[in-house]
């Protein structure tokens, strides 16, 4: 068994303890990010904040894009960009997530 084998298995034991411990009460909550966060590290579950149409187009108009591009950075349609802004539809999945990059760190992060 290799070392990389060997430290998969006991990232995973300790996780599945960690979650366990946190489940009965036995470990508190920041204790347990603190467990999950270190052994994790960037593969830690990412959370996408909602956002509203309103901020998708303030975030578009700041960084100087017209929907056309602004979508074609986001592999999206047009059509679908401007169903974003006016509200009409939420932004789910990857979508969702390159705009909370974008929201966190400018249009420059995926560029």
């Amino acid at each position: 068994m290799t070392t990389a084998t060997q430290s998969s298995r006991l990232s995973e034991a300790l996780l599945e303890m960690a979650d366990d411990a946190r489940r009965v009460g036995v470990m508190d909550a920041a204790t347990h990010e603190k467990i999950t966060l270190r052994l994790l590290g960037s593969k830690a579950d990412v959370v996408a904040e909602p956002i509203t149409g309103d901020e998708i187009k303030s975030l578009r108009e700041q960084a100087h894009l017209s929907q056309a591009v602004f979508a074609r950075f986001l592999n999206l349609t047009t059509g679908y960009v401007s169903q974003l802004e006016r509200g009409a539809k939420r932004a789910t999945g990857p979508a969702l997530v390159l705009l909370n990059v974008i929201r966190r760190k400018g249009i420059g992060a995926i560029l």
